[in-house]
């Protein structure tokens, strides 16, 4: 059984951008685990902020919306409260995530790039999110817990591709459950508009899906896909 890790900078990261991918890590039976850094309470909930609510009222519904995301992917998840706009890089911080590292002992990683103009506290979650992996891995490093292997890490789409140097390397199939990828986006009414949008990158991304997959493997017109790049080189015994 497999373990899929998602460092997430805000509460509807990880949804937007790899809910396919832990829809369908949950649907084969592999532990999905979603660490959100923050909760995106002050830079990614206007609707909240305008309808007149406090910062620890927004931060408990941005809380809700990602708890029920998450439960309708199948997903645990955990939640740092590290403060957002800006997220702030910290020891103390990286050793909070290598703690997870070594209690999920994930075999995939899944994070934000690490370029991203627009929005800085994505990068700063992959920094630390890297970081925590190399230490995680360190025998002498004290946390509980055994050292990490060597799990691959894969940066998921950002909102600005083009912006952010994104160039995908690895096109994932989610037809198959990106019925459930649109529920857990409707678990976020506090981001509404991003609904059909990532609905649209999905339906781009699966035409990409069926054009390098090639006309051998069958794909349904309505193929819906995620887009990745994989950070660290695969180590494999037959070229595929």
């Amino acid at each position: 059984m497999g373990s899929l890790l998602v460092v997430s900078a805000h509460a509807g990261d990880f949804v937007w951008r790899a809910a396919g991918a832990i829809a369908l890590a949950t649907a084969r039976g592999d532990r999905a685990t979603v660490l959100c850094l923050t909760y995106g309470e002050r830079g990614e909930s206007a609707k909240a902020w305008r309808e007149g609510n406090s910062l620890e009222q927004i931060k408990q519904i941005r809380r809700e919306e990602a708890t029920n995301a998450a439960k309708a992917l199948g997903a645990e998840i955990e939640f740092l409260d590290a403060g957002d706009y800006p997220l702030v890089e910290s020891p103390e911080l990286v050793d909070r995530i290598v703690r997870v590292y070594r209690e999920v002992v994930p075999t995939v990683v899944l994070t934000h790039p690490l370029v991203d103009p627009y929005n800085g506290d994505h990068p700063a979650a992959a920094r630390m999110a890297l970081q925590a992996r190399v230490l995680a891995q360190a025998v002498g490093y004290e946390a509980p817990g055994e050292p990490l292997g060597a799990p691959p890490v894969f940066f998921f789409e950002p909102h600005q591709p083009e912006q952010c140097d994104f160039k995908p390397n690895v096109l994932l199939d989610i037809t198959s459950v990106f019925d459930t990828k649109r529920a857990a986006m409707e678990c976020l009414p506090a981001q509404q508009h991003m609904w059909d949008y990532y609905t649209d990158l999905a339906k781009r991304r699966g035409v990409q899906v069926k054009r390098n997959a090639g006309p051998n493997l069958g794909l349904p017109h309505s193929t819906m896909g995620e887009a990745y790049v994989r950070l660290y080189p695969q180590v494999t015994g037959e070229l595929a």
